[in-house]
């Protein structure tokens, strides 16, 4: 059985090396660029990928399917280039690829924030379908959040990605800001709608959750940012599907 890893990149030059050297034992990787202005697509190539360019932006979940649609493999590992695969792991999807015992596995992700290892605030184990039988799965249409959908049966893989997913706050802020945006509009052209006090609803809710429910208390300071950050993005998300919902009741 042949693997094939694909991965979506813009502007990752920090992180592609490390993720296309703990994917190397694949059969093939594929790298769809969406315009990168850093070395992302030398470094790629120099590792032995082969590297796409798309000429536009359709959001997450179409990227994927675009790159999907660019493997050969009979099975495919999705893998963003800000997560690492164990050698644990790399283990568990070669024998998974050898002796299938299910159409598509979930893995959980270990994420790092600040230098922290985070267990609590609801990132872990924050299992992922990403490994699946090529024509048994393909990510939703979604800007933003896409997931696989399979048709078979889904498994749990053993081992995890470790994943790197904010290099500084900065970073983090501008993901918020630009995640809200595309989450308010998805929403808004799904028909949602939400009030002023909307909100600040939703933003309170979301840090119980995080830092009560989820004890994000027990991820030190970091688990306190954590839950400021998701209350902020949630305020963010429907403050603008607010005033999206104001702008067609004026127009």
């Amino acid at each position: 059985m042949k693997l094939s890893v694909i991965i979506i990149t813009k502007n990752e030059a920090a992180h592609i090396g490390e993720c296309l050297d703990s994917v190397a034992f694949a059969d093939e990787i594929v790298v769809l660029d969406s315009g990168s202005t850093d070395e992302t697509c030398s470094i790629a190539r120099a590792r032995g990928a082969r590297v796409e360019v798309s000429p536009d932006w359709p959001g997450f979940g179409r990227q994927k399917n675009r790159v999907l649609d660019l493997a050969t493999g009979d099975w495919v590992l999705s893998i963003d280039a800000d997560e690492r695969v164990t050698p644990e792991l790399a283990r568990a999807i070669r024998q998974a690829v050898e002796s299938p015992g299910a159409d598509a596995y979930r893995i959980a992700r270990l994420s790092n924030f600040c230098g922290r290892w985070i267990r609590h605030s609801g990132w872990w184990p924050d299992y992922v379908v990403r490994l699946f039988r090529r024509g048994a799965g393909r990510f939703t249409d979604a800007a933003v959040h896409e997931r696989v959908q399979v048709q078979g049966r889904t498994a749990t893989l053993s081992g995890h990605f470790l994943h790197y997913p904010y290099a500084s706050l900065e970073v983090f802020v501008d993901k918020i800001n630009r995640y809200s945006t595309e989450a308010a509009y998805g929403a808004f052209e799904r028909g949602r709608r939400t009030t002023a006090l909307g909100p600040f609803g939703h933003g309170a809710w979301t840090f119980i959750r995080h830092y009560v429910l989820r004890r994000g208390f027990l991820d030190g300071w970091q688990g306190l940012v954590l839950a400021g950050m998701a209350a902020t993005g949630s305020f963010y998300r429907y403050v603008k599907l607010y005033w999206l919902g104001r702008q067609s009741r004026h127009s």
